[in-house]
């Protein structure tokens, strides 16, 4: 494990399975049709029950970039928001930006719901074949900026799945130096 603080948060870097984890929401790397799928996705989907599965088509999907919340079902997180991060291709068809907005908006949702913990996955890095190094940079730098304006969010911990995610993201965070704080 691995833990900086950025003003009064905490962000935490383990490897596990985010389907156990105690935050207050757990973000899930959903598609649009927010119905479930694989990886992070189906697991949440098994693990959250069928209450997640019905709250998800009461919304009836979610654009790229965006993401939603639901309750967290049988899950030990209160919540699950559903993230939509982008296809990549090449990262000229705006994968950055909406990587970006995919965090941020899932910041947003925990904002307004007063939740001072939230676990994310390595959004786009499964099926969606988003590059694992810059997908990191995006991703905890994103989290960094917002947690320097919103101290509601006291933890925000990525999940990792495997040695090989939780290690790429542990050298992007020390490769930023003391001054990223």
């Amino acid at each position: 494990m691995m833990k900086v603080t950025i003003g009064r948060s905490i962000l935490e870097l383990v490897e596990g399975d985010i389907t156990l984890q105690d935050t207050d929401a757990i973000v899930n790397a959903a598609n649009t049709t927010l119905l479930g799928g694989g990886g992070v996705d189906g697991a949440i989907h098994r693990a959250g029950g069928p209450q997640v599965l019905e709250e998800c088509r009461k919304i009836g999907g979610c654009p790229t970039g965006e993401a939603r919340i639901t309750a967290g079902g049988c899950l030990k997180a209160r919540y699950v928001i559903h993230a939509v991060g982008p296809v990549y291709k090449d990262g000229r068809h705006r994968e950055p930006e909406l990587l970006t907005d995919a965090y941020r908006t899932s910041l947003d949702l925990a904002s307004r719901h007063k939740l001072e913990s939230v676990a994310f996955p390595s959004i786009g890095t499964g099926a969606y074949g988003y590059p694992m190094e810059a997908a990191a940079r995006i991703a905890l730098t994103t989290v960094r900026e917002y947690l320097k304006g919103h101290p509601e969010i006291r933890r925000v911990r990525f999940v990792l799945f495997g040695e090989t995610a939780y290690k790429v993201y542990e050298r992007v965070l020390q490769s930023a130096g003391p001054e990223w704080l």
